[in-house]
This record gives structure tokens, C-alpha cells and sequence, in this order.
């Protein structure tokens, strides 16, 4: 199975685009091939700058090429959280413009092509417990009082909906929907080439360092001088020597991983095309792709000696909740890291002068990441920051974060053993 499963195997031809060799010189340098820097690398490009967009292995090779396909509207956080958190003005700003996140990833994709199985059909947000159902009112009457067309289901709604009576109800967010996210990376990438940014794939970073008024990245084959950086590696950034440049804030690396059916005739399976995840604490995600497959997700990883647990787990969970796929074959499994921060917020961490490393999406990647590449792109362009969904900051010092990404492993593991016995 290819590493990045299901999506490496429908998602078409990787981008080309060849290694950095000598020296280049550009107005913006971006590292990371994921939503936010491609984002980014075509809005500045777009916006008349010069840009070089680095990947260390292939566009969309990180989580952004990993991750379930679900362009939600919003953070796993609930409005009135993120504003306990952010403060009023910088909470609502925040909410209002991720709100609209899914308006500008469709339109992105209607507008340059890309084929990437776009289905706008909203999400479910699903109580995996009767008790959960609380909190999905808290969320409606939330979203209510910030005019979101969000839906409260009951379960009888839910389970048509769903096409299993496994959970008590929903909240429907018809502004969201789903994609197949390598094909929507690389068509990202494709308008940034289109719009006159330089990529370069195959090339690791090994050094970022203030020079002069700006900046210089080296790989391994060569070396970019830019006025302006973005770092969008988010969980994925490895073996960088930073000098003179602090490193953003740490992340908890948590694992994420799918399994994928055979392509299965099995209409009463979320049947208007909806994705989902649920409430639980150990999170489980549901959807289906163009072709009929199944797709379940949950938290974990599938390189670490007890994988085993996990794929029982799925095998089980898609056989309690569909029982016409218990014996359905699976066809690709793989995983991701997503990159948790310890408020579940994105942050704009400031490494310096013209200098920014957006992460932090907590699993949201897809529309907070198109979202805020577009709005530094803008800034970089302008010169003005005053727009942004979030004021950047100093990134804080918090160390451990390994150490707390293999508690929430452990915990993952362990809850999806016991409900495979149950």
C-alpha cells in the first residue's frame, strides 16, 4: 500500500517540479508544500511577488496529503471557547473568517479545475453518546446566535442520514464538505506554478538564518535569499538549523490514521454525501469517496508495534455500525500527524522580521490553512498585517510535546482495544 494510502492512489500525477539547484533570489520564500504553502505561493504569486516554494519530498507529502478530506467551517474548539480564549474581538474576528474558509477553498477549486472529487454537502458532527448531545445543543445555540445555518438532528434524522442508528443525533453544517486533499494540494500547486511561482520538490531544508534586511534558506543543493519567509511544515518539520530565527512554538505530534474499502454498493451510507466525525475524545471520522469506498478514520498510528489494535478496532467499528461491510475488503490504510496545539488554536508564530510559521491546526488543516496562506500572502504583498485572522506572536516556550503526543497514542490504543472486544 502507498504510504499516504487512498489518497496517493487516486490523487493522480505528483507535481513536477525539480530540485533547488544554485542560488535564487525572490520576495518570498515559502517552506512546506501543504494547504497553507501552496496557498500562500499562488496568492503572492497571484499578487505580482516573486516566489520560491520549497518541498522537502513531494507536494502534499506531509499531513495535508493525509488527512480525512473534510472542509469544515470552524475549529474542533466552540465559538464561545475560542472567544473565553482569544478575547471577544479577536475570537469573533477569527470565527467569522474561518466560517468562510469553505467559500474560498470551493471556489478555489471551481475556479482553476481542480479535480480533487469536490463535494459540497456539508458535515455531521455526530454523538457517539446520548450525553453528547449537550454539547451539540451548546454548539447550535452558539452558532445561532452568530447567524451559522447550522441543523440540529435528532437521531431518527441522524441515522438516515447516516445509515446507522450508532449514534443519538447531529449538528449539520451545510457550509462545510468534503475533497480528496493530495489532489487538491497539487492543484494548488499547479495554479501557484501557473501564476509564476518557482517550485521545487525533492529538496530539504537544512538552514534558515536572517540575512541582512532578509532571509537565506539553504537545502541541500542550494540556497534562496527572500525579504520574506513563511514556514508552513507545521508537524512535519525536520532537522532544521535555524540561526539567528527562533523555532515556532512546539506542537503535540498526534497520529491520525484510515482505513479505505473496496468500493462498496451500499447506498443507505451517508447517502447525501455528507462527512463526519464525532464527539468522542479519542475522535473517529466517516466518509465516503467518489467511488463508493468507506472511509474510517481514527486517532492512532499505523508504524508503531500495536497497529494491530487500531485496524482490529476499525475493522469492528465499520462491522458494528454497517454490517453489510463486515466483510467488505479493505483496500488502503495509512496515516498522518497532526500537529495539536496546546489551546487547540492556530497560531501566526513571528520568527522574526517578515518572517512567519502558521500552524497549529489542531486537524483542521484544510480550510484554515488555504485561509491564512491567502491572508499572508496578502500581508507580505501589502505590507500590512492588519488583516490577518490572527495577530502573530512570539512563539512561547512549552517543551515535553513528544512526550505528550505518545500519552495521547497510548490512550488512543488503548480505548480502541477495549471497544474492539465490546
Amino acid at each position: 500500500m502507498a504510504e499516504q494510502g487512498l489518497w496517493a492512489a487516486t490523487g493522480g500525477d505528483a507535481v513536477a517540479a525539480p530540485p533547488l539547484t544554485g542560488a535564487a533570489t525572490a520576495d518570498l520564500v515559502v517552506i512546506g508544500g501543504g494547504f497553507t504553502g501552496c496557498s500562500a505561493a499562488f496568492h503572492a504569486a497571484q499578487a505580482g511577488l516573486r516566489v520560491v516554494l520549497i518541498e522537502a519530498q513531494e507536494f502534499g507529502h506531509g499531513g495535508s496529503g493525509r488527512n480525512v478530506g473534510l472542509v469544515n467551517a470552524g475549529l474542533w474548539l466552540p465559538p464561545d471557547r475560542i472567544v473565553d480564549r482569544m478575547g471577544a474581538a479577536a475570537g469573533e474576528r477569527l470565527t467569522r473568517a474561518l466560517g468562510a474558509a469553505p467559500d474560498l477553498v470551493f471556489d478555489l477549486i471551481d475556479r482553476h479545475s481542480i479535480a480533487c472529487e469536490p463535494v459540497r454537502a456539508g458535515t455531521l458532527h455526530l454523538a457517539h453518546r446520548p450525553a453528547a448531545l449537550a454539547e451539540l445543543r451548546g454548539r447550535h445555540e452558539q452558532g445561532q446566535a452568530r447567524q451559522m445555518p447550522l441543523r440540529l438532528l435528532d437521531a431518527d434524522q441522524t441515522a438516515a442520514r447516516v445509515g446507522t442508528r450508532a449514534f443519538h443525533g447531529a449538528l449539520f453544517d451545510p457550509r462545510a464538505g468534503t475533497i480528496q486533499p493530495l489532489a487538491y494540494v497539487r492543484g494548488l500547486a499547479r495554479a501557484a506554478q501557473a501564476a509564476g511561482a518557482a517550485l521545487h520538490a525533492g529538496a530539504p531544508v537544512r538552514r534558515i538564518a536572517r540575512q541582512g534586511d532578509g532571509w537565506q534558506v539553504e537545502t541541500s543543493g542550494g540556497r534562496v535569499a527572500a525579504g520574506a519567509l513563511i514556514l508552513a511544515t507545521n508537524a512535519y518539520a525536520r532537522g532544521l538549523d535555524r540561526t539567528a530565527a527562533p523555532a515556532p512554538a512546539p506542537l503535540t505530534p498526534v497520529g491520525f490514521f484510515q482505513i479505505a474499502t473496496a468500493p462498496v454498493t451500499a447506498p443507505q451510507i451517508l447517502p447525501g454525501g455528507e462527512g463526519a466525525w464525532d464527539t468522542g475524545t479519542v475522535m473517529t471520522s466517516l466518509r465516503r469517496d467518489a467511488a463508493g469506498r468507506v472511509i474510517l478514520g481514527g486517532m492512532g498510528r499505523l508504524d508503531l508495534p500495536h497497529a494491530g489494535l487500531h485496524r482490529h478496532w476499525a475493522r469492528r467499528e465499520l462491522a458494528r455500525n454497517f454490517p453489510d461491510l463486515a466483510d467488505a475488503p479493505i483496500e488502503q490504510a495509512w496515516w498522518g500527524r497532526i500537529g495539536m496545539s496546546g489551546d487547540k488554536l492556530p497560531m501566526i508564530a513571528r520568527l522574526g522580521p517578515q518572517g512567519y510559521a502558521p500552524q497549529g491546526y489542531s486537524g483542521r488543516g484544510i480550510g484554515p490553512g488555504t485561509l491564512i496562506g491567502r491572508a499572508l500572502a496578502q500581508a507580505i504583498a501589502t505590507g500590512a498585517e492588519a488583516d490577518l485572522p490572527l495577530v502573530p506572536v512570539d512563539p512561547p516556550r512549552r517543551p515535553l510535546t513528544g512526550a505528550e503526543g505518545a500519552m495521547i497514542e497510548a490512550g488512543a490504543a488503548l480505548y480502541h482495544a477495549m471497544a474492539a472486544r465490546g
